[in-house]
């Protein structure tokens, strides 16, 4: 039998334990306040060669974050970085008196206040990005600080972060010395595992990951050479200053409890006149309700004819027939994503080498919020023995790797032709589509690419391919792939080398 003065002196104990550890953390915080306040003081008389890098920073944190969304920095400092962002909203918090006054005068327009990042979630706002720069490294408990970002974001928040690389903690050290950096504290060095571990701890899912800032120094021209090109390049990259993290809230409503969403499927169809019986047969009902919108494009059979006869012999099925007015597949996608009224947004290629059976599969993925862009892959299971020429094979293996560094994300297979967003979601990249130009007769990339700079989470969801059963492929081999090579080009200097 326990004896009770036992518990009582175990209660004591841990009791004690909690104010140390609470005498602990307010003698962290208040040497960094006193700290960082002395730095404010001191800036207006610094000379030192930060100015490139925060300039850089500055750049990097807009090719993320769209001017006019509502944007939260937490640890802002001088309000620099934030008031670049350009945001509808602003807020920008700190634990330094002189950091807060010195950046409400520099920023007027913006709202900061003196909180410390530990209780961030006194808030109770909602922001469209979070911004933590060159702060993970300064905090007593990083997880506290995640777990308290949780209830200031709603499921489109992206949680952006970058911390110094261990790699550069010597030649930083050396820096402050010689009064060539802003002067720290003792810092904490985690590295992009530690921090995506504590990310799912506190309940994110990590969506992007890179390295950057190879040469923080004023060197004209070859500041552009290692900080735009070497910084991604291996092994130069492993020599960068930063590493920037991406995070999204994880799905946690059931998807039970949810409103149903509807679907819109999207079928270009291009001679495919034999394969449109089976079109209606096969694609099931899905979610609150499922349209078929067919978008043919100059066939040379009778294609739109079939579509039509069709139609009649459904009467329960909600469908709708367009003619392309443009060419290529990704005219007649936009056609039939402009007509759409669902929730959800599917493109299903009419040779039904997709399965349309497997289509409730990218249905869950996305209404219960595993990935914001579903991408279909072909190039996990066995295919079928026609179902992709070699050549082709290898193709799609090489643009997949190429992508998935260009992306930051695992893509692939990029030329699968069934691919699922959200309507919402497609709204934008068309509102962004001028970034990228209009030159992709596909469409696969310029959903892509707009998901990519969107920060969506793309998630691959593997299909069995099948052979064709009706007509041929509309792709040329060697044009089409000359094509992609330019667009690999194209996406590293739009988003890789920016």
């Amino acid at each position: 039998m326990a004896d009770p003065a036992d518990d009582t002196q175990n209660g004591r104990s841990v009791h004690t334990m909690n104010d140390q550890i609470s005498i602990k953390f307010a003698e962290y915080q208040q040497e960094r306040i006193t700290h960082w306040d002395r730095v404010a003081l001191e800036r207006s008389r610094w000379h030192g060669w930060g100015g490139r890098y925060h300039r850089r920073l500055e750049q990097l944190y807009r090719h993320v974050i769209p001017a006019g969304k509502r944007v939260l920095e937490i640890g802002s400092g001088n309000g620099d970085l934030l008031a670049a962002l350009k945001p509808v909203y602003g807020v920008g918090v700190d634990f330094s008196p002189e950091m807060i006054q010195t950046a409400q005068t520099r920023h007027p327009e913006l709202l900061f206040i003196k909180l410390d990042a530990h209780y961030i979630n006194q808030l109770q706002e909602k922001f469209d990005f979070i911004v933590v720069s060159d702060l993970v490294n300064d905090l007593y408990d990083v997880q506290q600080v995640l777990e308290g970002i949780r209830s200031l974001c709603h499921p489109g928040t992206r949680i952006i972060l970058n911390m110094y690389s261990r790699m550069w903690q010597l030649p930083l050290l050396i820096a402050e010395k010689l009064r060539l950096a802003t002067p720290n504290l003792a810092q904490n060095w985690f590295t992009v595992p530690d921090l995506r571990g504590l990310l799912n701890l506190s309940g994110f899912e990590v969506v992007a990951t890179g390295q950057e800032i190879l040469l923080p120094l004023p060197v004209p021209l070859i500041n552009d050479i290692c900080d735009r090109f070497l910084a991604h390049i291996f092994p130069f990259s492993l020599f960068t200053l930063t590493n920037m993290v991406i995070a999204r809230l994880e799905p946690d409503q059931p998807e039970a409890k949810r409103k149903e969403p509807t679907v819109s499927v999207i079928v270009p169809a291009r001679n495919e006149e034999g394969n449109v019986p089976a079109i209606f047969a096969r694609i099931p009902q899905m979610g609150g309700g499922t349209e078929i919108i067919f978008v043919e494009g100059n066939s040379r059979d009778q294609t739109f004819e079939a579509i039509e006869k069709e139609i009649p012999k459904h009467p329960d099925r909600k469908v709708s027939l367009y003619k392309q007015p443009g060419r290529g597949k990704a005219d007649a996608v936009r056609v039939g994503f402009d007509k759409a009224s669902g929730d959800i947004l599917m493109i299903l290629d009419a040779d039904l080498t997709v399965p349309p059976e497997d289509l409730p599969r990218f249905y869950h993925a996305i209404a219960s919020g595993k990935g914001e862009f579903i991408n279909g892959v072909r190039l996990v299971y066995p295919m079928e023995e026609e179902a992709m020429r070699f050549l082709n094979f290898l193709g799609n293996k090489f643009f997949s790797l190429a992508f998935s560094w260009l992306l930051n994300q695992n893509i692939k297979d990029t030329l699968c032709g069934t691919k699922v967003l959200w309507k919402r979601d497609y709204q934008v990249i068309t509102e962004n589509r001028a970034y990228f130009g209009d030159f992709d007769p596909f469409g696969d990339f310029d959903l892509l690419f707009g998901a990519a700079k969107m920060r969506l989470k793309i998630l691959d969801l593997p299909i069995r391919y099948r052979e064709r059963t009706y007509g041929s492929t509309n792709i040329s081999r060697w044009s089409h792939g000359v094509l992609l090579l330019k667009m690999v080009l194209f996406a590293a200097i739009k988003l890789k080398f920016i």
